[in-house]
């Protein structure tokens, strides 16, 4: 799943993005209405994390300016799930936040806990379809649960591995590529000629491949990768 923070306070942005990535999101940061809102038209989240005040980009005056970035979300029909971040006790902010559409808020300072159990309920509760339980073949992915199985064995996998399970499964029969990966899991800052997407790739293979009498994420040379229980 990927997160966009905007938030313009530079050491909590890295916080909570240590935070998030640690705990499987892949995560973006903006420090600005205006980038944050150029992020949200070129990338598609999951989650927005969107601190109230903001300077707009062009000038530094904060003062409220991501209520008027979340008006212009909701304006043009953008339905990612936002978590407004507020300072402790500002009932008028939170009241003004769930207005415009915001689905949740954390106090500042952030407890790390609590804002990664309110992305998950947000993400359930405006997911179409619910995270449901991926099938493919005799393999099921259980997003909600962070759970994998291959017949009756459930896997051992780290959190990233799972994560890259997670969005092959959901793309089942399509050619998923090596770009798409890096900016999914791990975020856009990540290095793109790296060959960590060839290493989890391998390993799942191999947990896959333990219990499962087929190979079911296939390499397609020169594009990407592919699962599907069927061979190729």
């Amino acid at each position: 799943m990927k997160i966009l923070i905007i938030e313009d306070d530079k050491t909590l942005a890295k916080n909570l993005s240590k935070v998030l990535v640690k705990d499987g999101f892949a995560v973006d940061t903006s420090g600005s209405q205006e980038n944050g809102l150029f992020q949200t038209k070129i990338n598609e989240y999951d989650c927005i994390i969107l601190d109230i005040n903001l300077p707009t980009g062009k000038e530094s005056s904060p003062g409220g300016s991501g209520f008027d970035l979340l008006a212009d979300l909701r304006k043009a029909e953008n339905k990612t799930p936002v978590i407004v971040v507020t300072a402790r006790g500002q009932v008028e902010d939170k009241i003004k936040g769930l207005n415009l559409g915001a689905d949740d808020y954390v106090p500042k300072p952030v407890d790390s806990n609590e804002l990664i159990a309110r992305i998950r309920a947000v993400i359930r509760r405006n997911s179409q379809t619910a995270l449901p339980v991926l099938t493919i073949g005799n393999l099921v992915v259980k997003p909600a649960e962070h759970l994998a199985m291959v017949g009756n064995h459930t896997l051992e996998l780290t959190t990233k591995e799972f994560a890259v399970l997670e969005f092959l499964a959901q793309h089942n029969g399509q050619i998923i590529t090596r770009t798409m990966l890096m900016e999914h899991i791990w975020g856009s800052d990540f290095e793109t000629f790296s060959n960590v997407i060839d290493v989890y790739i391998r390993n799942l293979r191999r947990k896959l491949e333990k219990h499962s009498k087929i190979s079911l994420i296939k390499t397609i040379r020169g594009k990407g990768y592919i699962l599907s229980k069927y061979e190729t």
